[in-house]
């Protein structure tokens, strides 16, 4: 009985040592999303990757270019750092959401304005309204959208509209990589497959164990692809597969590896 007791005793601070050892490995990590463009590389912190791939989704439902995004993330990173905020500033008292919309000014009700993929579909409303939209200069577009007091600052975010929407909108292959740390709790695959529907709407999807398989090929399958890298902190997800590469979660890179063809392959954390 004592013998056993010094097994289980021993197995057990192992285990304890193992899991400490992991989670010391990991305090030096900083979470963190980049996007490339040519030689320029931006960053985001995940939570601010995951609304920009939700509003880049919401661009690509509505049969906009790539531009469209562009223009709409350097706002959003301008007005509320790409973050869903629910106060506003000096200018603009009742300011909310990720565009910091109005609802003195027409832009909807706070609870409205404070969902993000009403405030994306709003904006991209109004942008839709302004002639020639894809050839003028980002700062200009967007002002026109917004009438903001500050109308040359969203041109400061340029870079960093266009080199992540260029990847969330699919038009970039493994351009977005997201560096975490582990997983803390298991996925769900229910709470994956409400996300995707909200950025990709009407792809037909299955969950097979703690995997989830999107049929999309080309630009829309690297679309879904880069929404799920952008949202595997929010959704617990290990590893995101399609066209030739994997994105591992464990590495934080981009790899190749046998593929399903026209399949996006998203794996879910199972356990924490």
């Amino acid at each position: 009985m004592l013998v056993m007791l010094l097994l289980v005793t021993l197995v057990a601070g192992g285990v304890w040592a193992a899991v400490s050892s992991i989670k010391r490995s990991e305090i030096l990590v900083r979470e963190r999303c980049t996007a490339v463009v040519g030689p320029d590389t931006f960053e985001l912190a995940p939570d601010q990757a995951a609304n920009a791939a939700l509003i880049s989704g919401i661009a690509v439902q509505r049969g906009l270019p790539a531009r469209a995004a562009s223009i709409a993330l350097a706002t959003s990173i301008q007005e509320s750092k790409l973050r869903n905020i629910g106060h506003g500033d000096d200018a603009g008292p009742d300011s909310r959401g990720l565009f910091q919309q109005r609802p003195s000014q027409g832009w909807g009700t706070e609870q409205q304005v404070m969902d993000p993929v009403y405030a994306s579909n709003r904006f991209y409303e109004e942008l839709e309204e302004v002639p020639g939209f894809e050839a003028l200069p980002i700062t200009e577009a967007a002002q026109k959208v917004q009438r903001s007091a500050y109308p040359d600052a969203y041109a400061d975010h340029e870079g960093e509209g266009k080199a992540f929407a260029s990847a969330l909108t699919g038009h970039s292959p493994a351009a977005l990589n997201c560096v975490l740390k582990s997983a803390d709790a298991p996925g769900d695959p229910t709470a994956v497959l409400e996300q995707l529907e909200l950025a990709h709407p009407g792809l037909q999807a299955s969950v097979e164990g703690n995997q989830l398989y999107v049929a999309a090929e080309d630009t829309t399958g690297w679309a879904v692809a880069q929404w799920a890298v952008a949202s595997a902190k929010e959704l617990q997800l290990e590893s995101v597969a399609f066209g030739g590469l994997n994105w591992e979660r464990a590495s934080g890179s981009w790899s190749t590896a046998d593929t399903r063809t026209g399949t996006v392959v998203i794996t879910l954390a199972a356990d924490a």
